[in-house]
């Protein structure tokens, strides 16, 4: 406790207590040392040391204010517990000179223990009653052997026949390739309808859309449609979208349109393609046939009421300049006059 303020040291008391007796002169200005300021090498001398160098003559050290130590003590004694205040000071007291020499016998030897060597005073017990056992409930530790009834779960797929699979896998890599014959388009078909988890197994991805649709555009159609509750829908369409014009893909996207509510984002983007597709092809022969097909399909769109161009005046407008564009063919100016009865 040197680095420490004097009113910190848990020995204060006795050091209070003892420079109030008549001391001789080493001892008073040993004990004024502590209290005040030590000299550094206070710690390193002896208490042989400590009398030997000890000047009567010389002057004692200033006593320092008892008064305001005994105030500070008694501060940091407040903020300690209850018990610790009135608990039994550590400090042992030194035996007389008549026991000072004697053998530590049975009679004596609970006199001093190790725990009154403790630097913590000994505070009484705090006297409180055993708390106590409380019954256990019979849903206290079901936990220990919980009632779990386990149950058998069979692997229906377990040695199931997969030969349908793997024929519906065949005939769709060749249906890839090219045109399938019509018995081999119908056991596809009938086999994708009796399962319809077939059309996730049969290996169609949405690079592969465009080769079925070119293909065979009638199993395109059935895929899809068994596919519009499919998280990947949206990627067979946009891959519809993007695909070339062709009078098989109209196919495709118009049977889709009369089954199912296809986004009219996707109906737009599409006819948005398919015009510009007739407006950008430089073989006219092609483009007048690929003209008569979009116009034969907006005219269908129309009537069976899939797009309202009356609400949506962008593509109303977007149609109409196609007409105008292509009015020197018969089905352009059919399609024109449907617009105008529209207006």
């Amino acid at each position: 406790y040197k680095s420490d303020a004097p009113g910190t040291n848990p020995f204060l008391p006795i050091f209070i207590d003892e420079i109030k007796k008549d001391l001789e002169g080493c001892e008073r200005n040993f004990l004024l040392h502590l209290l005040s300021y030590p000299p550094k090498d206070l710690p390193k001398k002896s208490p042989e040391e400590l009398i030997s160098q000890h000047d009567p003559d010389a002057s004692t050290p200033p006593e320092p204010d008892i008064e305001a130590m005994q105030q500070d003590y008694l501060k940091k004694m407040g903020a300690t517990s209850g018990f610790l205040q009135f608990g039994v000071s550590p400090v042992l007291l030194d035996p007389d000179h008549a026991t000072a020499g004697a053998e530590l016998t049975d009679d004596n030897a609970d006199i001093l223990t190790e725990d009154e060597f403790s630097m913590i005073g000994f505070e009484p017990s705090f006297v409180r009653p055993i708390p106590q056992l409380l019954e256990p409930g019979e849903d206290e530790v079901c936990w220990l052997h919980p009632e779990t009834e386990h149950q058998i779960m069979w692997d229906n797929t377990m040695c199931a026949d997969s030969s349908k699979g793997q024929q519906v896998r065949e005939l769709m890599a060749k249906a890839f390739k090219g045109p399938l014959q019509s018995t081999q388009q119908a056991t596809l078909l009938s086999e994708l309808e009796t399962d319809s988890k077939l059309v996730y197994q049969c290996g169609l991805t949405p690079k592969r859309l465009p080769e079925l649709v070119e293909n065979n555009p009638g199993i395109a159609i059935e895929t899809l449609l068994k596919l519009m509750s499919s998280s990947h829908i949206t990627e067979y369409l946009q891959m519809l979208v993007n695909m070339p014009m062709s009078l098989h893909s109209m196919e495709v996207v118009n049977r889709l349109t009369t089954a199912v509510d296809l986004p009219t984002e996707f109906v737009h983007l599409y006819i948005s393609n398919c015009i510009s597709s007739c407006e950008n092809i430089k073989d006219k022969y092609m483009q007048n046939r690929l003209v008569r097909l979009v116009c034969v399909f907006l005219q269908s769109l129309i009537r069976n009421k899939i797009i309202n161009v009356q609400v949506h005046k962008d593509l109303f407008i977007e149609v109409q300049a196609f007409c105008i564009e292509f009015s020197r063919i018969r089905e352009a100016a059919g399609l024109f006059r449907l617009l105008k009865t529209l207006e």
